[in-house]
């Protein structure tokens, strides 16, 4: 299959859907530029997501994707939570604050979600894509049907054959260098592979049938062009799109960015593993006598509260692990220059 045919695109090259990050500006601009642009929408409210689809329609006629959370719901654990909370509590009471009485759920799953499925239905993207897991086969069987092109993040080979079984279109091949949170739902393992080595895995395991968009640490055209050579489809880049102009991540974020050299994959902040840039959650959280987290998205609501009282010490800066690569330019210029370095 050729990929770029089949996504409307010039160039093997999508934007990681970033949720909080990701604006219509940026995707309008990927796609302007040949590319498959992305709105992560997993955080949003259905109006919200509406109208960031709506502004992005204004501003590019070419294909886009939509991304959603398909993470498993669950009910929260008092105890679990009481004890996180008053494990978090000796940092508000040094800023002089209190911490909140209780956990809340700030994201739920697309899986359960009939308001999303129906609204991505009747705007017919050119794709969708999930993270933490599947959709239901009936909303996947829906999807396909109103010829909704459907992708879904997955780290390890048990994840693929299960997308694959679902009727999932395309696989992205997550990484352990991705930056942010990391899209495995095979709870019993977590094989931290590294791109390039999940890439050749499942193209040379002849169970997988499906076509790979590989995901992680991808920098520089030349990397893109690497991992096209080893059988991916396409690349799909996002820490190189993090200081760009059109990107919503704050200044205080892309500063950091610009001066960092390295990153660590902690679940302190949001009750999954995702990867960030080093700070106080690696150093003063994640320490040996760390009590268990009451799971995402519980453990996000006081990451995010400690984070607005005192976001130089708790910032929650997510990155990918070659974040020392990054080029502050506006998404036009990057994404001419990774074509060109491509070619």
């Amino acid at each position: 299959m050729n990929l770029t045919s089949y996504l409307g695109i010039q160039h093997p090259i999508l934007l990681a859907p970033m949720a909080g990050v990701s604006t219509p500006q940026l995707a309008a601009t990927v796609s302007n530029q040949g590319g498959l642009g992305a709105l992560g929408l997993g955080s949003s409210t259905l109006d919200h997501a509406i109208e960031q689809i709506k502004h992005t329609k204004q501003l590019t006629k070419k294909p886009f994707q939509l991304n959603f959370f398909c993470h498993k719901e669950f009910d929260l654990d008092i105890e679990k939570e009481k004890v996180w909370i008053e494990f978090l509590s000796k940092e508000f009471s040094r800023l002089g604050k209190s911490p909140p009485n209780q956990l809340n759920k700030l994201y739920s799953s697309f899986t359960n979600n009939e308001d999303f499925t129906n609204m991505v239905l009747d705007i017919k993207p050119r794709a969708i894509s999930f993270h933490f897991g599947l959709p239901s086969k009936k909303q996947i069987d829906a999807l396909k049907s109103a010829g909704i092109i459907t992708m879904v993040s997955i780290t390890q080979l048990s994840e693929a054959l299960e997308a694959q079984s679902y009727g999932i279109d395309i696989l992205i091949a997550q990484g352990i260098e991705a930056g942010g949170h990391r899209g495995i739902f095979n709870e019993n393992n977590d094989p931290a592979i590294f791109t390039k080595d999940l890439v050749q895995a499942l193209i040379e395991n002849p169970a997988v049938t499906l076509p790979i968009v590989a995901a992680g640490g991808l920098m520089t055209g030349k990397d893109i062009r690497e991992i096209i050579d080893l059988g991916a489809s396409a690349a799909q880049l996002g820490t190189a799109f993090l200081t760009c102009a059109e990107s919503a991540a704050n200044q205080n974020y892309k500063k950091a960015l610009l001066e960092s050299n390295y990153t660590q994959i902690t679940r302190s902040i949001s009750g999954r593993p995702a990867r960030g840039l080093f700070s106080h959650w690696h150093t003063d959280i994640d320490i040996l006598e760390k009590p268990e987290d009451p799971g995402y998205p519980f453990t996000y609501d006081i990451a995010k509260q400690l984070n607005m009282l005192d976001p130089i010490n708790f910032p929650i800066y997510w990155a990918g692990c070659n974040v020392s690569k990054i080029r502050p330019l506006d998404a036009s210029a990057l994404m001419q220059t990774l074509i060109s370095e491509m070619n």
